[in-house]
């Protein structure tokens, strides 16, 4: 895929900017990279902390066709990330379901996804991504400290977002294959193989119904969750689960 990346000093979202482009005609291809957000944003709305200049707020547009897997699409997005960043800071880092780059249990990014549909026609797909990189623990609000890290503090020395930028873009082309080839399979399989949490490990999932622990037994073809509890199996999808993760030892 070819590239053509517009750099912003500050924007609101770089999902938003993508996502104007993408409504405008833009190509696959195309990508917002800003070095600093005003209103960044994660999954279900969440607030996304990224101050001028620590990290690497990315967004790509891609114009896939309509029966690709969708729901697979965040996860190949983090396959891609967390490849990047083991190629240029040189540390172990893990997928956690479905869209966030942890490393030691603590967060150092995540993927958002968005489309656009026009009746039954998808126009594009957008493949946000927010890495904290040079970020020092007494940088992040007091809130964010036990549960987000960045690569300066993983890796011990700062990574160049250029260089990390590049790397994403090649891996991103490579993770994405798998679904546009109609191979879902390969994708889960891939995750699974790079999960903080795998197969047999205890889960806690918070569920919009509540709180639900078990055994995690792996994923479906549509990127749902299978886990076993003491009240049997249950399959939970991405609209059930506020957050999932290793159960508290």
């Amino acid at each position: 895929m070819k590239y053509a990346i517009e750099r912003l000093a500050l924007c609101a979202s770089t999902n938003l900017a993508a996502k104007e482009r993408a409504r405008d005609g833009a190509p696959a291809g195309t990508v917002v990279v800003a070095a600093g957000q005003t209103d960044g944003r994660g999954t279900r709305g969440r607030r996304w902390f990224s101050p001028p200049g620590a990290g690497l707020c990315i967004s790509v547009v891609l114009r896939p066709e309509m029966d690709i897997s969708l729901a697979l699409l965040p996860l190949a997005a983090g396959l891609a990330a967390r490849e990047a960043v083991e190629r240029t800071a040189g540390i172990a880092v893990k997928v956690r379901w479905p869209n966030d780059i942890v490393w030691n249990g603590k967060k150092l990014g995540g993927v958002l996804c968005e489309s656009g549909l026009s009746g039954f026609e998808l126009r594009y797909a957008v493949v946000g991504l927010g890495l904290n990189l040079d970020l020092k623990e007494s940088d992040f609000p007091p809130e964010l400290r036990a549960s987000a890290c960045s690569i300066l503090q993983a890796a011990g020395a700062p990574v160049e977002r250029e260089t990390l930028l590049g790397a994403f873009l090649e891996e991103l082309e490579a993770a994405v294959a798998p679904l546009i080839e109609r191979r879902p399979s390969t994708v889960i399989e891939s995750f699974l193989s790079h999960a903080e949490a795998g197969i047999g490990d205890a889960v806690l999932v918070q569920t919009i119904d509540g709180p639900e622990t078990g055994l995690f037994e792996g994923l479906e073809a549509d990127g749902s969750v299978r886990i076993s509890t003491p009240r049997g199996p249950r399959r939970l999808v991405a609209a059930e689960i506020l957050s999932f993760g290793p159960a508290p030892r």
